[in-house]
């Protein structure tokens, strides 16, 4: 079976006019559309509470201000919504993005603004840097919170370099900077070992990311709990 197109607009109200006129059920719904249960129960809570307007297409990628950062945190902590609740208030494509800013902000970091700067994902890769020259992005880097965005706009550079060559140096250190083009063996030239050991930091690598997505969900769920607790007697100095 072929993968389901997305859902429309118009297809996505259908559904829950459907649901709320008592026609249909939220299992059949989504049995009908191959969507999941959950999705058919969101939906029909953002039409009611925002209208169709809810369903038009979102921007990715947009500019956020740390004031608006700050803006959407406080109606959380006051009470105004959940993430997800407040992602649609404030046309934020992901709850997700919302459940970030709140964990930072709890934890006392800076909500700092964000500038997608797409221009420096398009830059032309094949510009060829010095060792020297990779060390000191590297470095600039680093010494400004990972921002990967501004070292590729500042030093004419491709994301997608800068976040290679930082992940090196912190395998491998300045010899990870090095330029080996070239040298690194194909599949059938490695040994069992190698293959085994290449092997173990794909898994390596993948693991760290889903720990990481727990972290950030375990995070949350424990604000919440935080948050409506009873015995909670306390407010949070803003």
């Amino acid at each position: 079976m072929g993968r389901r197109h997305k859902l429309s607009e118009k297809e996505k109200v259908t559904i829950c006019e459907q649901y709320l006129s008592g026609k249909k059920s939220k299992i059949q719904l989504a049995s009908e559309n191959e969507i999941p249960v959950e999705t058919v129960r969101r939906w029909v809570n953002q039409y009611q509470e925002f209208g169709s307007s809810i369903f038009h297409k979102k921007a990715h990628n947009k500019k956020y201000t740390k004031e608006f950062k700050q803006e959407v945190v406080e109606a959380y902590l006051a009470g105004e919504g959940t993430p997800e609740h407040l992602a649609n208030k404030y046309n934020i494509p992901s709850k997700s993005t919302v459940q970030k800013w709140i964990i930072k902000y709890n934890n006392l970091e800076e909500l700092r603004d964000y500038n997608p700067k797409p221009e420096v994902y398009m830059k032309d890769r094949s510009r060829k840097t010095t060792y020297e020259e990779r060390i000191e992005i590297v470095n600039y880097c680093l010494e400004h919170g990972k921002n990967y965005k501004d070292a590729a706009e500042l030093f004419n550079v491709s994301y997608t370099q800068v976040y290679q060559w930082v992940n090196k140096y912190k395998e491998d250190g300045k010899e990870g900077l090095t330029d080996k083009r070239g040298k690194r063996k194909k599949e059938e030239q490695l040994s069992e070992i190698e293959q085994l050991q290449r092997k173990v930091k794909i898994l390596e690598r993948q693991i760290k990311e889903k720990e990481m997505e727990n972290e950030v969900l375990k995070k949350v769920q424990e604000i919440e709990r935080r948050r409506f607790s009873p015995k909670r007697k306390t407010k949070r100095n803003t």
